[in-house]
């Protein structure tokens, strides 16, 4: 053998009770689970516990994975895979103009980098760009507002039918090409102009090449149950699997009703629905600030967007619909600039505003809070990121769970200060939710991290502590492990984790990174390049 883990805590990522074994592996798999092994390498893991890597169902890294491919964020919390192509919108599929506008337009999830070499086009081409080498596996979803800005465009109206069948086309061919499914984000333009029979539609094509649906639903305030309804009914109609993106229910109106999502997911899957979901462990959510115009004023895309930030009239027109009615942005909550902080801003003479709300930063500035929003977008061209302040505790615990909750950072890894999600979320749920409150037993948690998220992505030889199964694994001390992370300094990594194997390399090896880049692109149905 390789490398043989004496005297491991086991617990394999099925939901069953740890065992003491020593693991080995060999060429990249686990080789042998039994006692006595021998090899090459053997590291003490006496005390420890041994668990599949953990897989992160939601993340943004599109860029960042290729950019600073090491991706010290992710391994150094156990992280051995991810899920790209989130919310709807990713770089693939494109063609000349969309990536460009793209560019602009998610600079405040995954920057812009000066020099960065953009030399695909279609998914395909993407998954192959990964395989030249990164830190973790990869797995990725069709973004639908990608698809919509290259079939559609911009327009908020309904897509022609021969719109549908190119979308379609599109979707089935991105499948094909290795994609594990398809991603909405039904609060961002242009995905959200989708109605409700589009989205079957495009669901039917992926369902029936293997993949599941992923969807940021309408709102995540008012209308949530609405919202989830509606994805659960899309799932119902289309034959797709449905996996809920970042499932929870935030904004003072949704206080305390976590139990009336998990019985409307109940009565789905008893009626025969397979619905899984995802969250992170923290209230905070985070997105770009744009994010919280109403629909209509970013329809054409982001020059039509500044154009009209830029006049007085129309700015009036924003500012009631944002702060008096809720904008469908904003989950049709009005907003409460207080909770709204912006962390992230690509010019350095706007800095001062990062780590404060909106509402501190306009009151020192003796301004309006609206005015000072609609200026620092226009300046920043929208590019600016914000932390929003609007999770409850009991619907995070309540909705954690559930057996079919998944973990997923949706962590951000550039700005200023993003939220700490992007480097904490896994060693988060061992620590305060395992170790500290008992809202989950060990075996169970390690199961929503692990073995159920590769079920959702129907990988057959990842996910469980099992012979034959490739060596992504990861080694921690459940006494010790911890996030470090903080709203201050988010950028830290966690305690606790001194191994991390991804296909049997060791990244983290004895606590050091190695720089190893041994992952690759997962592709549809299992399939690896």
């Amino acid at each position: 053998m390789d490398i043989v883990f004496k005297g491991a805590r086991v617990v394999d990522g099925t939901g069953a009770p740890e065992y003491r074994a020593d693991v080995g592996i060999q060429d990249g798999r686990i080789a042998g689970i039994g006692p006595g092994l021998s090899g090459g390498r053997s590291v003490d893991a006496d005390g420890l516990v041994l668990a599949p890597g953990f897989i992160d169902m939601h993340s943004h890294s599109d860029l960042q994975v290729l950019a600073n491919p090491d991706h010290l964020a992710k391994v150094s919390q156990g992280v051995t895979s991810e899920v790209l192509g989130q919310d709807g919108l990713s770089y693939a599929p494109v063609d000349d103009a969309v990536l460009e506008t793209l560019r602009g337009q998610l600079a405040g999830w995954n920057d812009d980098p000066p020099g960065f070499d953009w030399n695909w086009r279609s998914v395909g081409e993407y998954l192959d760009r990964l395989d030249r080498g990164i830190a973790v596996n990869a797995a990725y979803l069709v973004p639908q507002g990608t698809v919509r800005m290259l079939c559609v465009g911009w327009d908020d109206r309904p897509a022609t039918e021969s719109e549908v069948d190119r979308m379609r086309s599109v979707v089935a061919q991105s499948l094909r090409e290795g994609a594990m499914g398809l991603s909405s984000g039904l609060t961002y333009t242009p995905g959200m102009y989708a109605s409700t029979a589009e989205l079957v539609r495009l669901c039917e094509v992926t369902g029936s090449l293997g993949g599941y649906y992923s969807p940021h639903h309408r709102s995540y305030g008012a209308g949530a149950l609405e919202a989830y309804a509606e994805m659960v009914q899309v799932s119902l109609d289309s034959g797709c699997p449905l996996h809920l993106a970042h499932a929870t229910m935030n904004f003072p109106v949704n206080e305390g009703r976590a139990g009336e999502l998990l019985t409307l997911l109940d009565n789905a899957i008893a009626a025969g629905a397979d619905i899984s979901l995802d969250t992170y462990p923290y209230l905070p959510g985070a997105t770009y600030l744009s994010a919280l115009l109403p629909s209509w004023a970013t329809e054409g895309g982001p020059e039509a967007t500044l154009a009209r930030l830029s006049d007085v009239d129309t700015r009036e027109k924003i500012r009631v619909e944002i702060e008096e009615t809720g904008s469908d942005g904003c989950h049709g909550v009005p907003v409460d600039w207080e909770s709204i902080e912006i962390n992230g801003v690509r010019r350095t003479d706007n800095s001062h505003l990062v780590g404060h709300s909106v509402a501190a930063s306009a009151q020192f500035a003796g301004r309006s809070a609206s005015a000072l929003y609609f200026d620092t977008l226009v300046a920043e061209r929208l590019g600016t990121s914000c932390l929003m302040h609007v999770g409850h505790e009991d619907n995070v615990q309540a909705i954690m769970r559930h057996p079919a909750h998944t973990g997923g950072s949706d962590g951000l890894l550039v700005g200023d200060r993003p939220h700490p999600r992007a480097w904490g979320t896994f060693p988060r749920y061992l620590a305060r939710y395992v170790r500290e409150l008992g809202v989950l037993g060990l075996e169970e948690c390690v199961s929503h991290l692990t073995g159920r998220a590769a079920k959702r992505l129907r990988l057959t030889d990842r996910g469980l502590v099992r012979e034959g199964f490739a060596a992504d694994l990861v080694l921690f001390d459940p006494d010790e492990v911890a996030d470090t992370a903080t709203f201050d300094e988010p950028r830290q990594a966690a305690r606790g984790i001194p191994y991390v194997l991804v296909n049997g390399v060791p990244v983290i090896d004895g606590g050091t990174h190695t720089g190893a880049l041994p992952g690759h692109s997962l592709r549809n149905n299992g399939r690896t390049k």
